[in-house]
């Protein structure tokens, strides 16, 4: 059974059936949170709704996982009264990303539990994708390497700094990591790979939030960088800027790890699915991820 929730952002009616549609056809009967299908201004029902439900899934012993629908905004609203003790005992596969990234760290952070970075339930899940994500979520596949992304993009996939390196896997969402700063989970990249990708935002605002977590936080002591593919973030026409890539080369171009852009990963159909604390090794030069532990048992 699959707990189908919304803990940021609502549902079209569109987006809902083909949430159900996915889950069906992928063979999965599915239990529907009950503010679901509720709309309270940009969020899925309001704060207690939505708490309710994620609190539900975990506990419920009939979910055997939560599938988020979508991300959208509101998941770092929860954060504060999150019960972590109550996660903690009723450990399941918890999948999503974008807004949903801020649940993930602070599971991760509280409770140790293995989440999954992977599409919500209403997006668009060619085989490639589901491909990934049977590798790592329902037949584990050791070790398991994700390449560049297949995905034309500009800029294409890219080494910003050679070498390879190891560690657990953090990150998510670029603009999430940055709401976190200065909050309780803050998230810690110290001797991890820290993994990131972000959607419609100019390099301006990329190179603020970057700026921001390389000041703020222990980014500099990561492992390494995995930069997943950004969707729709190069400058608008006619503006003075840099592009996305000479910006990410400022940014990270002079930090002593290796850093690759382009891996399959963000908001895009063709993305892999990463479990947040499995050790990886990033290759810069060959622009690969490898996952080095099952996720599942």
């Amino acid at each position: 059974m699959v707990a189908l929730i919304a803990p940021a952002g609502p549902l079209s009616e569109e987006k809902l059936q083909k949430a159900l549609s996915n889950l069906a056809d992928l063979g999965y009967r599915v239990r529907e949170g009950a503010a679901l299908r509720r709309r309270t201004g940009y969020l899925a029902g309001d704060d207690a709704e939505r708490l309710q439900d994620l609190h539900w899934a975990f506990a419920d012993p009939e979910v055997d996982a939560i599938w988020c629908a979508r991300g959208g905004y509101g998941a770092t609203r929860l954060l504060p009264r999150m019960d972590l003790r109550l996660i903690a005992r009723n450990p399941k596969p918890f999948i999503g990303y974008s807004d949903i990234t801020a649940l993930h760290l602070a599971i991760g952070q509280r409770t140790g539990l293995i989440t999954f970075h992977a599409p919500g339930a209403s997006a668009e899940l060619p085989p490639d994708t589901l491909q990934h994500l049977q590798a790592v979520l329902t037949d584990p596949q050791v070790p398991y390497t994700l390449s560049a992304s297949p995905v034309a993009t500009d800029p294409a996939p890219m080494t910003i700094r050679p070498g390879k390196a190891s560690g657990p896997l953090v990150g998510g969402n670029l603009t999430l990591l940055a709401a976190l700063v200065g909050t309780p989970f803050q998230p810690s990249f110290r001797g991890r790979i820290a993994f990131i990708e972000d959607v419609g935002e100019q390099p301006y605002r990329i190179d603020r939030m970057l700026t921001q977590l390389l000041q703020t936080t222990d980014l500099r002591k990561a492992a390494g960088i995995a930069l997943g593919t950004f969707i729709d973030c190069a400058p608008k026409n006619g503006d003075f800027s840099f592009s996305l890539a000479e910006t990410l080369r400022l940014c990270l171009g002079n930090l002593d790890m290796p850093i690759a852009y382009g891996l399959p990963f963000g908001h895009m159909n063709n993305q892999a699915t990463l479990p947040y604390g499995i050790r990886a090794e990033l290759d810069a030069d060959a622009i690969t991820l490898t996952l080095l532990e099952p996720a599942c048992r």
